[in-house]
């Protein structure tokens, strides 16, 4: 488990500085000053554009950095150090000597201003039953749960594991652990008992909040009963605090506390809308931390994306007036395969900035994003970071005005951001049109600074790899233009006759593939090859295509695009591909079908629809057990 409290306070900042990535869309067009995307840059001698902002950010990082927390935070007391980091030893300390506190820079200054606006918009399972919550009616509920968790023996320095679906409640939550010292611990309200029972026991947590029951499409999750059997096997928990998410009475015991109450390109007035999980660092950082940071109205997702239909991201746009919309790639190419009237039957016109997070969006879903969402003129920002960075690192805006944004591409470094790539003898790749693992050469403030109780692993996992830099586990190429994309994690390459192959460049090729709506590649055993490529593909709608016939356009466009070692030995066409209900593919429950694993599937319990393993089981067995090839 990652700590929160290595980000507490120092996520905000960079979370605030991203939000800007959005805000700098904004400059499309027209005359471009680098004081509105971030006015601090008036102190900084020389610097007047995009290029110089960043060069400065890299160069001269403690002025940057010290100029931009002073700034845009509001300290208890005043920091002495910018930065004492070093990589060799994994040592990561920012702002030394301040002190201050995320909940009170997410709340209480702007409650001084400006109290009635909206801070929060909880777009509830149900269309058009959207809860509305102001700044001031944050705050006073988060000051209320605070007080009940200091109450409840709840001290600083405690860890307070959150398992609850995206409401108002578990921002809240998560703010009043912030207020008091503690850490939190947000767990993903589609784990399994055996996940959240892990996860307890990994933060050491006394104290678990939850709801009764959670719903999402349409239908009703335990999630109590699930907290119950979970805490069976942790013996550290001695209270768990209830909310009524629904009117449905659970079994309550000694141990359980009701909480009797359950209440309601960034510029002032935008609605942010960033449809991830609260339980994910997406939501963290762009759906609690940065927006109220920024004094921004953000957008609390309860629901999927095709329910009750299919326009459900759409309709929900128009009603509510979103901004910027932040999606994964995953939920836009399961979109695509309903076709454009979906999209096109409501008004996007209040649109500014699309945002693709999670994993490299395909070409195809990118120009479908762009053209049909966006109407052509909503700028599609492919934004690449982790877990462990605490916010977005390579996008393509911030830039200089009217430069280009490939489709497919996270391409330009954020500010502060200096990327490098590696080869496999640990060498930097200093010229451009290379391949790598992708590292990072400096610390920047939202990094992670240790892994919660196990800092040996953090070092270990990070910073061994490829001393003196921060690894990301990621490969990478920079372009002869010094852009870059992202391949795909390291782990996901498939190697052919010695040939090293990004899952995610196969897969984006196999996508443009008239009638493919999505695809997995995965890689298996082969005795000649070492080896072998075995590509899932999903159909789009309505498409009816002969395997043979597929299997022909897909060996060809591969072929032409990557090279012929790269063709697909095995594809396997299925009706969807097994998905967390977030939407990320389940590539490690793939390479077991294939693998012919399938007793050591694991973990199922954040499928979407279980039934789509054992369809992929079917399929794979029908292919592979007669010899015969696609």
């Amino acid at each position: 488990m990652m700590c929160s409290l290595w980000r507490g306070s120092l996520l905000t900042l960079t979370s605030s500085l991203n939000r800007r990535v959005f805000q700098c869309c904004r400059q499309l067009g027209r005359s471009y000053n680098i004081a509105s995307c971030m006015p601090e840059a008036v102190a900084f001698q020389g610097v007047s554009d995009h290029s110089g902002l960043y060069k400065f950010s890299v160069n001269e990082s403690d002025r940057f950095w010290g100029a931009v927390a002073r700034q845009r935070l509001s300290w208890i007391s005043p920091f002495h150090t910018v930065q004492n980091c070093d990589f060799s030893r994994g040592k990561i300390k920012w702002f030394e000597g301040g002190k201050l506190n995320v909940s009170v820079n997410c709340l209480d200054r702007h409650v001084h201003t400006y109290p009635e606006r909206v801070a929060l918009i909880w777009e509830r399972d149900e269309p058009g039953t959207e809860v509305k919550i102001t700044y001031r009616q944050l705050l006073e509920l988060t000051c209320r749960l605070g007080n009940l968790l200091k109450r409840q023996g709840v001290r600083r320095g405690d860890c307070v594991t959150i398992y609850m679906p995206p409401c108002p409640l578990a921002v809240a939550s998560m703010l009043a652990c912030a207020r008091i010292g503690a850490a939190h611990n947000v767990v993903f309200a589609g784990f399994s008992s055996e996940a959240l029972a892990d996860r307890i026991r990994d933060a050491q947590s006394s104290t678990v909040i939850t709801v009764n029951q959670g719903v999402r499409g349409g239908k009703v999750v335990d999630l109590k009963r699930t907290v119950d059997q979970a805490v069976q096997n942790c013996p550290s928990v001695q209270q768990v605090l209830v909310a009524m998410r629904t009117e449905n009475t659970v079994a309550m015991t000694d141990r359980d506390v009701p909480l009797e109450e359950y209440v309601f390109n960034y510029h002032d007035g935008d609605v942010f809308g960033c449809v991830a999980d609260i339980g994910w660092i997406t939501g963290h950082s762009y759906i609690v931390y940065g927006p109220l940071c920024n004094g921004g109205t953000t957008v609390l997702f309860e629901s999927t994306p095709v329910y009750p239909n299919p326009g459900r991201y759409w309709e929900m746009v128009e009603r509510l007036g979103i901004n910027q919309f932040y999606g994964a790639p995953t939920a836009i190419r399961l979109l695509l395969k309903y076709g454009d009237e979906w999209v096109q039957n409501y008004n996007r016109s209040s649109l500014k900035t699309l945002g693709s997070v999670g994993e490299p969006i395909n070409t195809e879903a990118w120009e479908w994003y762009h053209r049909v969402v966006g109407d052509g003129r909503c700028p599609v920002v492919d934004t690449w970071w982790q877990t462990e960075t605490g916010g977005i690192c390579i996008a393509p805006r911030p830039s200089d005005p009217e430069a280009e944004i490939v489709p497919g591409m996270a391409m330009r470094p954020f500010y502060g951001i200096k990327p490098a790539l590696l080869d496999t003898e640990g060498e930097v790749l200093s010229s451009n049109d290379s391949t790598g693992a992708l590292c990072i050469s400096q610390a920047w403030p939202g990094m992670a600074r240790t892994i919660h109780n196990h800092h040996q692993r953090f070092t270990e996992t990070y910073f061994q790899p490829y001393p003196g830099f921060f690894f990301t586990g990621d490969g990478a190429h920079r372009s002869k233009e010094g852009h870059y994309q992202i391949v795909g994690r390291l782990d996901d390459v498939i190697n052919v006759s010695g040939h090293r192959l990004g899952t995610a460049e196969l897969e984006d090729v196999v996508n443009q593939c008239p009638g493919v709506a999505e695809s997995a590649a995965i890689g298996y055993s082969h005795d000649i090859k070492g080896e072998g490529v075995y590509v899932f593909v999903v159909l789009k709608k309505a498409v009816m295509v002969q395997d043979d016939v597929l299997a022909q356009q897909i060996r060809e466009m591969v072929s032409r695009s990557i090279a012929k070692y790269a063709c697909p030995d095995f594809i396997q066409v299925v009706r969807c591909l097994p998905k967390t209900r977030s939407g990320k593919i389940m590539r490690r429950v793939l390479r077991k079908v294939v693998e012919r694993n399938t007793d050591e599937l694991g973990d199922l319990s954040t499928l979407d629809d279980p039934d789509s393993v054992h369809q992929v089981i079917r399929g794979h067995r029908r292919l592979r057990g007669d010899g015969k090839r696609q």
